[in-house]
């Protein structure tokens, strides 16, 4: 991947003072801010488990990318799509009425999205050029012939969408990319790891297609997890929680608990959506070794920008596996336990958001939308310190930013943590707005 020239990481002394300048007002962004949409392969799903259509219902601020085109944006990154999704999960009201008219996907005619071949290739020898250019333009063709079939036959739906048109064109272009390095392999050394550039994807639909090569294709959110028998069956809103003998009193070591579960609250019971003045009657599910808690780190950050400048944070995570993701617009907000993979480590995703600061005195007020907000799942991360790049449009305003960084479970929560002395996953810089 080429990457862009970025501002300079500032000193030491500058980061850690503007870091603990923004720590203070983080954790009000944790409450009044969710996630957006998964995407899923339905076409590996039993009918009955499949997501049920929703009804068209005005979209949350921030619901669709800065572009205006989906809820959901694909973005190839070393290797591989890194999914980012905006606000909470609902489409437009344009996506929405397009959806249930029978498109079959949101934001009207579906397009592909595939990685950039030729710019993953090396210095490409004279004599290789003409069989390389070729094979190029055939790459160019196979797009062109799969967006014409989409317009043609896309409202036919997810499974036509997969098995007509993504996985025919993977295989197409596997075979053209085995050419483009076998062209090269003849006169100079062979260029590797081509065939990861032949997966696609839909461009910018917020719930059809996904990627239909690897993590995405199980479960997910329209699997058991959330709709299945999971949150709605026996586990939360059956014995488990609410039944007895978890209600509050002692538990063995002298303190005095008030309360377990929402068995005595006078609140109503939290249904999955973003509303307040409800009690989480979810269990807090599977907590990993100190060893293997998530942590990450803005790594690259600039100064300042411009007003309405673009620019990136790059993120590095540890310890989690960026894999799980339930849309909170559709009901998905604290409904999953928290879970850890067999290496014991945390499933989820991870935040980003900027806010305006209109004071260095008091902290903002926790329930203002920010000017920027995506989370982002890629089905990568695990105990190795790895990164990913959030392409920021541009802030609407001059001033003082604050832009966060944190970890989320699969149902938006800050994973927990081994001990209490430990720091959670979060990370926070400031960044001037001129």
């Amino acid at each position: 991947m080429r990457r862009s020239t970025r501002a300079r990481r500032p000193s030491g002394n500058a980061r850690n003072k503007r870091r603990l300048l923004a720590a203070a007002g983080t954790l009000a962004v944790f409450g009044g801010i969710v996630a957006v949409t998964q995407i899923s392969s339905a076409h590996d799903q039993p009918a009955s488990t499949r997501a049920k259509p929703v009804s068209c219902v005005a979209a949350s601020p921030g619901a669709t990318a800065p572009s205006g085109r989906g809820s959901t944006t694909r973005t190839w990154q070393d290797g591989r799509w890194v999914r980012n999704h905006w606000g909470d999960g609902q489409m437009s009201a344009t996506e929405c009425q397009d959806t249930k008219a029978g498109g079959g996907t949101a934001g009207g005619t579906p397009t592909v999205a595939c990685p950039d071949v030729a710019g993953a290739l090396p210095e490409v020898p004279a004599r290789a050029r003409r069989e390389v250019d070729r094979n190029l333009a055939l790459l160019r063709q196979q797009i062109a012939e799969a967006n014409r079939r989409l317009a043609a036959d896309g409202g036919n739906g997810q499974d036509f969408i997969v098995n007509a048109v993504l996985r025919p064109l993977a295989d197409k272009r596997r075979a053209t990319v085995n050419r483009i390095a076998t062209a090269i392999g003849r006169v100079a050394q062979r260029p590797q790891g081509l065939d990861q550039l032949a997966e696609c994807a839909l461009a910018d639909s917020g719930n059809t297609g996904g990627n239909n090569g690897g993590g995405d294709t199980g479960g997910g959110d329209t699997g058991g997890g959330n709709t299945g028998g999971g949150d709605t069956g026996g586990g939360n809103t059956g014995g488990g929680n609410n039944g007895g003998g978890n209600t509050g009193g002692g538990n063995g070591n002298g303190l005095e608990v008030l309360a377990k579960d929402c068995t005595n609250s006078q609140l109503q019971p939290h249904d999955g959506f973003q509303n307040g003045n409800r009690c989480v009657g979810t269990a807090f599910g599977e907590v990993g070794a100190a060893a293997n808690n998530p942590s990450l780190l803005i790594t690259e950050f600039p100064q300042q920008v411009g007003q309405g400048q673009a620019f990136t944070l790059r993120v590095t995570t540890r310890n989690l596996v960026r894999d799980r993701f339930l849309a909170a617009g559709q009901g998905g907000y604290y409904q999953e336990t928290s879970l850890l993979n067999d290496q014991g480590l945390v499933r989820g995703h991870f935040h980003t958001a900027c806010r305006m600061l209109q004071s260095d005195r008091e902290p903002p007020a926790p329930q203002d939308v920010p000017a920027f907000f995506v989370a982002t799942e890629d089905g990568r991360g695990g105990a190795e310190a790895d990164d990913v790049v959030i392409q920021i449009p541009g802030l609407p305003q001059s001033g003082t930013a604050q832009c966060a960084v944190w970890a989320g479970d699969g149902s938006h929560r800050i994973p927990m943590m081994e001990r209490a002395n430990q720091t959670p996953a979060f990370d926070v810089v400031r960044i001037e707005v001129n």
